[in-house]
């Protein structure tokens, strides 16, 4: 088969790998359907994690089972599945409380951006849709395996209450299903912080009632004089930066919450804020297993469609321009057809 390897920063290459296979009796092999980049890839892309070695690039994925482990039976060859980019075996004792992204047997995905993919701890990792969805519903079934199940355990996260007022700090693609996430979840005041035209306009699309350009310090103020001087009652901090951390802290009210799930880099909590401030914080990777029987059906009955954060569609062979694309912000999210 073919798929994408990194090889240094800015060196994404796709050529032929070796082609999965079953190795657990617990495993699946799917033909994938539509693969994507993440955000999230581009930190070893930029440089900013290293990259000791050549490796496969790619943790997003919706497809069609080809094999099945002896062990597995919740899917069967012919289906079409989604599955998180955490695996989770669902029975043990963090995937019964609710966090499956912390299984005991967790493995991270991190093979998808190609034309075959093998699903370690298939049976609760993986679930079928009862019929096989029509092909303009497959972007969206896509983002339920990463982005947009991280932007609902953002809201969920931060407590995202009928009524309430959220604010979302990050207008990547996460940010915005979190925007989504945060109306769904009964939010009256949805508040995207963004600087970019095009975002603007998906965030308000999606539900947003306000657009705060501002950051730092400014961004915080105006939080604070849209919310009567208070804060927001949940901030959803989906960039993990430092400078992110700080502003969503800050752009809580007393007793507020923050819920972030952007993968931390440079970030640090000062102890002696959080304490004053009240605030609660609780982030992490996301349980998307706990959440995809939900959000699938709000996908297949149209109540939500967050595969519109994809705005440039490559064939899987040009994965390296969709790397391009992201980085240079001529894209929020490069989603690709084998």
């Amino acid at each position: 088969m073919r798929g994408a390897m990194i090889y240094a920063p800015g060196d994404i290459r796709f050529e032929s790998l070796d082609d999965p296979r079953i190795l657990k009796p617990t495993d699946a092999v799917i033909r994938t359907a539509v693969t994507c980049v993440c955000g999230s890839d581009l930190w070893p892309y930029r440089g900013l994690e290293p990259t000791d070695e050549p490796h496969p690039m790619g943790h997003e994925y919706v497809g069609f089972v080809e094999e099945v482990g002896s062990e597995v039976t919740s899917v069967q060859p012919g289906q079409f599945v989604i599955g998180s980019f955490a695996t989770s075996d669902n029975t043990c004792a963090n995937c019964r409380n609710g966090f499956p992204s912390n299984c005991q047997h967790r493995a991270f995905m991190s093979t998808c951006q190609a034309e075959y993919v093998r699903v370690p701890h298939a049976q609760g990792t993986l679930v079928a849709t009862e019929d096989i969805p029509g092909k303009e519903l497959w972007p969206s079934l896509l983002a339920l395996s990463d982005v947009m199940g991280t932007g609902w355990w953002a809201a969920d996260a931060a407590e995202v209450r009928p009524g309430s007022t959220a604010v979302v700090v990050g207008d990547g693609a996460v940010g915005l299903c979190a925007v989504i996430a945060a109306r769904a979840r009964g939010a009256e005041r949805v508040i995207a912080m963004s600087r970019h035209a095009s975002r603007q306009k998906l965030a308000r699309e999606f539900g947003a009632t306000d657009i705060v350009a501002e950051r730092g310090d400014d961004g915080v103020e105006r939080i604070k004089e849209l919310t009567g001087g208070i804060g927001a009652d949940s901030v959803l901090e989906c960039v993990g930066t430092g400078e992110a951390m700080r502003q969503a802290l800050r752009s809580a009210r007393p007793g507020g919450g923050v819920g972030f799930v952007g993968v931390p880099h440079d970030v640090v909590v000062d102890g002696q804020e959080l304490f004053f401030s009240h605030v609660g914080l609780r982030g992490g990777p996301a349980p998307v297993r706990r959440y995809l029987p939900d959000l699938i059906d709000r996908v297949l009955t149209g109540a939500i469609e967050p595969g519109k954060v994809f705005d440039l569609t490559l064939p899987l062979d040009q994965v390296a321009e969709g790397y391009r694309a992201m980085d240079e912000r001529r894209a929020i999210k490069a989603l690709l057809k084998p």
